[in-house]
This record gives C-alpha cells, sequence and structure tokens, in this order.
C-alpha cells in the first residue's frame, strides 16, 4: 500500500492570464474530482502587504506556494488541481521586472505537472485590487503558450462559455489520469 499519496497524485496546473476564471475552474475541478484545491499563495500573501510588492516577494510567495502545494498533495484522491504554478510566477516577474529569480527557474526545472490548463482570455476583466493589466491580457496569454510550448509542457486550452471550459478539462483531465 502506498502511504504517499501525494507522491503518486497526479498534479494538474491552472495557468493564464489574470482574470480568465482559474480559481473558480480549480474549485469546481476539485469538487468534479472529489479531491482537494490549491489556492493562489500570492492573492493571501499581497493582501497581508502594507507596501506594494517586489520581486523578492515573488521568491517568497514561490516557497510558499510549493509547501502549500505539496502538503495538500498528501491529502488529495488521484489528482490536485493547482490554481497556479511556478508557470505563473515566472511569467509574471518576467512581464512585471525583466527577468525572473534563479531560484524559481531552478525549481521549475525539477517540479513536473502531467497537465497544464491554459486558460483563454474570453471572459470579461472584473476589476479586482491585485488586477494589474485589463489591457495586456492577449499578450500575457500569448506568453504563457509560448513557455508551455518551448518548454515542452502538456497543456490544454481552456475557452469558451463556462460549460465548454469545464467539459475539456474534464476531459483532459480524463486523460491524463488514463496515462
Amino acid at each position: 500500500m502506498d502511504t504517499h499519496k501525494g507522491s503518486k497524485v497526479k498534479r494538474i496546473a491552472i495557468v493564464g492570464p489574470e482574470c480568465t476564471g482559474k480559481t473558480k475552474l480549480a474549485g469546481f475541478l476539485a469538487q468534479h474530482y472529489e479531491t482537494k484545491w490549491v489556492p493562489e499563495y500570492a492573492r493571501s500573501y499581497i493582501d497581508k502587504l502594507t507596501r506594494p510588492y517586489t520581486k523578492n516577494d515573488l521568491v517568497e510567495i514561490a516557497k510558499s506556494q510549493l509547501l502549500l502545494e505539496d502538503s495538500l498533495a498528501e491529502q488529495a484522491n488521484k489528482v490536485l488541481i493547482c490554481d497556479t504554478n511556478l508557470v505563473v510566477i515566472k511569467i509574471w516577474s518576467e512581464f512585471k521586472y525583466g527577468n525572473c529569480p534563479s531560484s524559481i527557474l531552478n525549481e521549475m526545472l525539477v517540479r513536473k505537472y502531467d497537465l497544464h490548463l491554459l486558460t483563454f482570455i474570453d471572459i470579461p476583466w472584473a476589476d479586482d485590487p491585485q488586477r494589474e493589466h485589463p489591457e495586456k491580457r492577449e499578450l500575457l496569454f500569448d506568453l504563457y503558450k509560448t513557455e508551455l510550448t518551448r518548454s515542452e509542457t502538456t497543456y490544454v486550452e481552456i475557452k469558451g462559455a463556462q460549460e465548454l471550459r469545464r467539459q475539456t478539462a474534464i476531459d483532459a483531465i480524463d486523460s491524463a489520469l488514463k496515462i
């Protein structure tokens, strides 16, 4: 009997520009698969800051995101849904600061996911104090797609109306679970 559920669980990362339905999709998929999902740690971290976040904060966010992910993987049922991963932090760091800290890049080389769900920008923008660039979503989507393609990562684009998004994600995860 495997006592390390987290080591055998399939990890699914939902990535994409801000305000593209990642969190809503993560919650739905966790409920559908009766498993755990990893919230985006950056939200709670930034909410607690009394100053603007910096590139150094991204390193702390990345560390805590991975600790939370590993902790929840131990409790997951066959699949762990991650409402972000280091790809998101890398893209954001490069976009905002021009580069990404090496600690994040190094961890990306060793941390693997069974599937990425790349959310498209066809959801209307909703204002939120942590969202910064409504006019840059297409550019950011292209950066995500380029990164996933360049790194030869398995991914599926999630777009369309809510039901289509959900079904596309379920079909992709079901395929990943068969592997």
